[in-house]
């Protein structure tokens, strides 16, 4: 059975909103790219995304499925659960892929559909 401690490590710091302990996942020049979005640039601009995406929320609850390795690259595969802010729990599937350098990624890809997450609330 794999150990999947590093990728719950990064994910429980969205969880949590500790922005802080998710950059220090980082190198200073990481690049951080979620969905079709423009990527972002460096470990402070990161940040600052981080928390202005984890503020459109009450939260989230990530669940890791599959890990894999090879060479230089990581890869996860699960679930996010959005909790939204009229208390709908919007579950979605996600594949991370980390290019690293040394242990720290240099290059994070996260691929999901968003589109739930933009429906309107059934009144």
């Amino acid at each position: 059975m794999r150990d999947n401690s590093w990728y719950e490590g990064i994910l429980s710091a969205v969880d949590t909103k500790d922005s802080a302990g998710f950059v220090s996942y980082l190198t200073d020049d990481a690049t951080f790219t979620w969905g079709a979005q423009e990527p972002v640039h460096g470990k402070r601009a990161v940040q600052d995304y981080v928390d202005a995406f984890l503020g459109m929320f009450r939260g989230t609850q990530h669940v890791v499925l599959e890990t894999l390795e090879s060479g230089d690259t990581r890869v996860c595969r699960g679930e996010v659960t959005y909790l939204m802010q009229d208390g709908r729990e919007i579950p979605t599937p996600f594949c991370n892929v980390f290019h690293m350098e040394g242990d720290r990624i240099r290059d994070y890809l996260i691929h999901l559909d968003p589109s739930p997450l933009a429906a309107p609330s059934e009144a």
